[in-house]
């Protein structure tokens, strides 16, 4: 029989275990397990295959290259065809305010406000196309030998493509097929970190930095290595991903709740209530542009000017003057994944700023949230009598940058785009949004409370929808 002493210790620890259990899972979040992003990024510890002894030569063109290549992957010239990276359009799709069927819409025929059109420019375009030889409209896109695999494969660094996507001369096919693997970041960036006809120029959160960056940069790729590839995954040739520059629909996106669990990702309620609201890109990318300055303003009315000097980031007679940014602060507007598009032959009024894409969504949008943003402003050639924007013939010897003649210019992209041309220009102010999606920081680097909140946040909470800063004024239901 046990002592009293014994049965008083134990009944105390019956009564601070009975009492203390409660109060521990009532006071206490429970530890959740968070999802393991790593499950969801490809393994690529297995090497590929080496082509070394597989690739003979000799190639005399890049289509040469593309039919050894189909002589193993048979599908791929099919399944390349059929992919917005080689037909420069969508699938049929709705465009937000818009009546009517749905359309294609892409590269191949839509403007923007860098160098506006591929129409009459074809040549000097689609020296980033995934193809060869595309000089006009009438470009055959069913031929399978007009795809360029080592635009996207070629590993050897050595490989340029010049007019039209044609290799550059001088490229050892040869060498440069035999080198063949999984797209680097390379492969990628030759075309996507210099679009619009520069380093940094268009995206503001891509540039070439991103060949080789610091964590500090971007996390991803800094510190863990990734490739474009690991994010934007691809099946039969389809990358997942998408531009808000040439897209208008919701569809075939990449977001960083495909690898991250954003209910489980915060330690710090108050956080996660904000996911409602919120995009993680907010938070998680302060500033775009980190290492190499983005275009901000391109003003193309001052194209011409002789005797003036001249420097890439802020004046070019060919092009006109350019205002770039370092550590670009993104511009906020609410976005639910759709954007409007300025359409060919759209009219334009010159009193007002044209959007040549404008996210969609507002504070009553409950499928919504606040996103950062790079925005571009431009001044831009339009017929002055039918209102609607020209893209120009630029290149070329009868283009605008070799004879600076607007009229010219106007005349020949007009006919090239299907549009009528009244013999007057003048230059529109327009605008375009590109969502900063890259160059994530690490965790320590995301904003805080008081970079949002306070006199000195950078949120225009009255532009977004509120009465004003929802710590004191409240939030929004959705």
């Amino acid at each position: 029989m046990r002592s009293p002493n014994y049965v008083w210790l134990a009944g105390l620890g019956v009564t601070l275990i009975l009492i203390g259990l409660p109060l521990y899972l009532f006071t206490f979040d429970p530890p959740v397990a968070a999802a393991d992003p790593w499950s969801n990024v490809p393994d690529r510890s297995t090497a590929g295959t080496d082509h070394t002894a597989l690739i003979k030569g000799p190639f005399e063109t890049g289509s040469d290259v593309t039919k050894a290549c189909l002589s193993c992957h048979e599908d791929a010239g099919e399944q390349m065809i059929g992919t917005a990276h080689f037909t420069w359009l969508s699938e049929p799709e709705a465009i937000p305010g818009r009546d009517g069927e749905p359309q294609r819409i892409g590269k191949a025929n839509l403007l923007n406000n860098f160098c506006i059109g591929v129409q009459s420019n074809w040549t000097s375009c689609t020296r980033c196309h995934t193809g060869y030889g595309w000089t006009s409209a009438d470009y055959d896109f069913t031929k399978t030998e007009n795809v360029d695999c080592l635009a996207c494969h070629d590993q050897s660094g050595m490989y340029v493509k010049a007019a039209a996507g044609q290799p550059a001369e001088g490229v050892d096919l040869v060498y440069v097929a035999q080198s063949v693997g999984t797209p680097s970041r390379q492969n990628c960036g030759a075309c996507h970190f210099d679009g619009g006809g520069g380093n940094g120029v268009k995206h503001g959160d891509l540039d070439e930095s991103l060949y080789f960056p610091p964590e500090s940069v971007d996390v991803h790729m800094g510190e863990f290595d990734f490739l474009c590839v690991d994010c934007h995954q691809t099946t039969d040739h389809q990358i997942k991903g998408r531009s808000v520059g040439v897209s208008a629909q919701n569809t075939n996106g990449v977001a960083c709740t495909d690898c991250h669990d954003a209910a489980t990702q915060h330690e710090d309620s108050r956080i996660t209530e904000h996911l409602d609201t919120v995009a993680c890109q907010t938070c998680h990318i302060p500033a775009t542009a980190l290492r190499d300055p983005t275009k901000v303003e391109w003003d193309w009315s001052q194209a011409g000017q002789s005797g003036r000097a001249e420097s890439q980031h802020t004046y070019l007679k060919i092009k006109g003057a350019f205002i770039y940014e370092n550590d670009y602060i993104p511009q906020y507007t609410w976005y639910n994944g759709t954007v409007s598009r300025y359409l060919m032959g759209d009219v334009v009024d010159p009193n007002v700023v044209t959007h040549i894409n404008y996210p969609q969504g507002t504070i009553d949008d409950a499928t919504a949230l606040i996103y950062p943003f790079k925005v571009h402003l431009a001044k831009q050639p339009y017929d002055a009598i039918n209102h609607y924007i020209i893209p120009p013939h630029t290149t070329g010897t009868d283009g605008y940058w070799t004879l600076f003649d607007w009229n010219s210019a106007m005349e020949k992209g007009a006919a090239a785009a299907g549009l009528s041309y009244s013999g007057a220009y003048g230059f529109v102010s327009t605008d375009m949004y590109w969502k900063q999606t890259h160059m994530v920081q690490p965790a320590e680097n995301a904003l805080t409370c008081t970079d949002c909140h306070g006199e000195t946040g950078r949120l225009d909470w009255q532009a977004l929808g509120y009465a004003g800063d929802p710590m004191t004024w409240g939030g929004r239901t959705k």
